[in-house]
């Protein structure tokens, strides 16, 4: 089975340091077919993005823009807003993971 898991895993706020994936993306992991592991790869990796970061510039995923009815960071902890960052685009995984919990 294919995995995005560099092993150096960390809960950063709900989101993995290492592979960056979500608590609730690694619990579901096995029950994904493989079509689905490798669009999420895809995605951890930059090379599918709906915007680009408001932050860093770098691919950025946000699920309600692809389309879904929510999204990925909806099951991560709050964060604090970034000040001085007026904007309504999602953070990308590093960026988030970067900011501090509420």
């Amino acid at each position: 089975m294919t995995t995005p898991c560099i092993a150096a895993c960390k809960n950063a706020g709900g989101i993995c340091s290492g592979c960056k994936r979500t608590i609730d993306e690694i619990v579901s992991w096995k029950e994904l077919d493989e079509r689905e592991r490798a669009k999420l790869m895809s995605e951890l990796a930059g090379e599918i993005s709906t915007h680009t970061c408001p932050s860093c510039g770098k691919p950025a995923q946000c699920d309600i823009a692809a389309g879904k009815s929510t999204c990925w960071c909806f099951s991560v902890e709050e964060r604090e807003p970034m000040l001085g960052l007026e904007t309504e685009s999602c953070l990308c995984r590093d960026c988030l993971t970067k900011q501090p919990i509420a």
